[in-house]
């Protein structure tokens, strides 16, 4: 049995002007994660006042997650990783609170409390897991702590933009690490410390449940791009040599600011890439096809599941019109 694992938390990085397409009203953005785990429960948001939706159109990719879970038994636990808002969906809790700005000093300051309760409730946890995200803003925090450790040049970055911000992110990271006192790579080796001091919370979270869950040989699948990539690089820090995947989307994977060969490579990953088919036949694959989004919510490793269970990627659109009908029809 396989179970997703979703970090949702926030960090006030997303609040950037011009970083993130998680939202259309920078007001609503702070709801993209409790929806987005809802949507995946309840295969619609309850609680939360906004299904996620770019400004240019692009439903969230919880839509595809949830199609794969509405045609495979993959059951589901929320992690709060730093919930702004509050979700109805059920939640586990590690101490993790909303992630300030990227440029203050200490932007995660539960980022060690959050990443041992996070580890005890990885080594807890004996099934095959797809650790995955929501958090808007995350690919930027995610250069931080790639930043931090010095690994940028193993992975580069991706966005949920069409046109990726990269010059954007690097100046913020730039004005994360002079408040914090740091050079690039000055906290190779100290996992926990790049996340307090250029991270965000669902970074410290994940890269807990990944070193817990190895720690006990737990099969652990990171399921999405940029941001898990960094999860990967936080679990090497700390020294966990066991056997790590990654599975992602095409989108991630034809994106040229990413290197999945070298971040293979430089984190000893095993990499697998699911095409879902997307074609120009409905509005909710539209602005994937033009760049948007790309991964995010356990998409990559959905589709990766579906893949694997023979569910045919045709069965697959269909859900995800479907679920997309259902919530913006």
């Amino acid at each position: 049995m396989t179970r997703l694992v979703l970090a949702a938390g926030t960090t006030d990085t997303a609040a950037i002007d011009g970083l993130s397409a998680a939202g259309m009203d920078g007001d609503l953005l702070v709801h993209t994660p409790s929806a987005d785990a809802e949507i995946l429960e309840y295969g619609k948001p309850v609680r939360a006042p906004v299904t996620p939706v770019s400004p240019a159109g692009c439903p969230t990719p919880a839509v595809v997650t949830r199609a794969v879970r509405e045609r495979l038994d993959l059951p589901l636990t929320v992690v709060d990783a730093g919930l702004a808002k509050p979700t109805a969906a059920g939640t586990v809790t590690v101490g993790a609170t909303p992630g300030r700005d990227i440029r203050e000093e200490e932007p995660v300051l539960t980022a060690y409390g959050a990443w041992e309760a996070a580890r005890q409730f990885g080594r807890a946890l004996d099934e095959d897991l797809l650790l995955a995200e929501t958090v808007p803003g995350g690919t930027t925090t995610a250069l931080g702590v790639l930043t931090a450790l010095g690994e940028t040049d193993a992975t580069g970055v991706s966005s949920s933009l069409a046109s990726n911000p990269l010059d954007l992110k690097r100046e913020m990271v730039a004005a994360g690490l002079e408040t914090s006192d740091l050079d690039a790579g000055s906290c190779t080796g100290q996992p926990r410390r790049a996340v307090r001091r250029m991270g965000d919370p669902t970074a410290a979270v994940l890269g807990g449940v990944a070193v817990g869950a190895l720690e006990t040989d737990t099969p652990v699948t990171l399921a999405g791009g940029t941001q898990l990539l960094a999860v990967a690089a936080l679990a090497r820090h700390a020294d966990a040599d066991g056997r790590l995947s990654l599975a992602t989307t095409s989108f991630v994977d034809a994106d040229p600011n990413v290197d999945l060969s070298a971040a293979a490579d430089a984190f000893d990953l095993d990499v697998t890439v699911t095409d879902p088919g997307f074609d120009d036949s409905h509005v909710a694959f539209e602005r994937y096809l033009a760049g948007e989004a790309k991964e995010g919510v356990g998409m990559g490793g959905a589709l990766a599941v579906a893949d694997a269970a023979g569910v045919p990627m045709a069965d697959v659109r269909e859900g995800v019109i479907s679920v997309y009908e259902r919530l913006l029809g």
